[in-house]
């Protein structure tokens, strides 16, 4: 539960919105096909709401929720609250400049990185990134996406590099990383480029919150190889439970069902056991500094 609305950011609210909502709807024993009948609804417009993946929300809504939820008083204005700092504040990312190149689905991601107090995250192919060089930045959207023209490109960069000051924030994000060795070896933008990338690797390891592992190709199959993926924890874990993000070229989607997110967790827990510990992995990134 948010206690301090006045200092709340939009993010935050949708989230714990959306986690209480799904939760009052439980308790009253109603699925989604039944609420979204009622309030002639499509099935998405109470999905986007249950996922804090709106925008703003409307407090005629959230009102409306209520009453078919049975919610007390007190509880119906604590909601209400939340709707209303979603309709006069901003998140960062809604601003001139970031917003043209943001997906929905990337949305709900930001959201929850800003919010988040730690985030696990597992990259196969690059560099996770919060840990990303403008430089290397520039190159994979120049190269895996076709099509963007040159002002998309400087969005999406400044985009990237906005989202790095949650690392720097107060308090920090706790960010664990764990790369497959083969993310080392790939020379995304030339030598120069990539030498650059991985010493910026080494010195982001030197904050107290960023944490990096790497997956040696000795290590033989592991259970990240089906794919990259996110899980997002926040400091109240029984109103915001655990979050899972993945990604593809096509789409972003999250899951909050516990089996899964289970699994994931799960996942990365292994990973950090396989991989060897941050000092030989930080020996693995300069070992392939050198090689370039």
């Amino acid at each position: 539960m948010i206690t301090d609305l006045e200092s709340a950011t939009p993010a935050l609210c949708r989230l714990q919105l959306g986690s209480e909502l799904r939760q009052l709807r439980l308790k009253a024993g109603l699925t989604s096909t039944q609420v979204v009948r009622k309030l002639l609804w499509s099935p998405s417009k109470l999905t986007r709401l249950e996922t804090g993946e709106n925008a703003t929300v409307e407090t005629s809504d959230i009102m409306a929720l209520c009453q078919i939820y049975a919610v007390d008083p007190e509880t119906a204005e604590l909601l209400k609250g939340y709707a209303a700092v979603t309709k006069t504040k901003r998140d960062w990312w809604q601003s001139a400049l970031h917003r043209p190149v943001i997906s929905p689905g990337f949305k709900a991601f930001l959201g929850m990185e800003a919010t988040a107090s730690a985030l696990h995250n597992y990259e196969s192919e690059y560099v996770p990134g919060l840990l990303q060089t403008e430089a290397y930045v520039r190159v994979i959207h120049q190269r895996a996406y076709d099509g963007l023209s040159e002002e998309e490109i400087d969005r999406m960069v400044a985009l990237r590099m906005t989202r790095q000051q949650v690392l720097r924030r107060e308090p920090p994000l706790k960010f664990a990383a764990i790369i497959s060795e083969a993310v080392l070896h790939r020379q995304v933008g030339g030598p120069e480029v990539m030498r650059a990338q991985l010493a910026h690797i080494a010195e982001m390891t030197s904050l107290p919150n960023v944490r990096v592992q790497v997956v040696p190709f000795t290590v033989g199959a592991h259970r990240g190889m089906s794919g990259a993926f996110a899980t997002f924890q926040f400091r109240d874990r029984v109103a915001l439970k655990p979050i899972v993000y993945l990604e593809n070229l096509a789409d972003h989607w999250v899951t909050r069902q516990e089996a899964d997110v289970e699994l994931f967790e799960e996942a990365f827990t292994d990973l950090q056991a396989l991989a060897p510990g941050p000092e030989e992995s930080l020996n693995l990134v300069k070992t392939a500094m050198k090689e370039l």
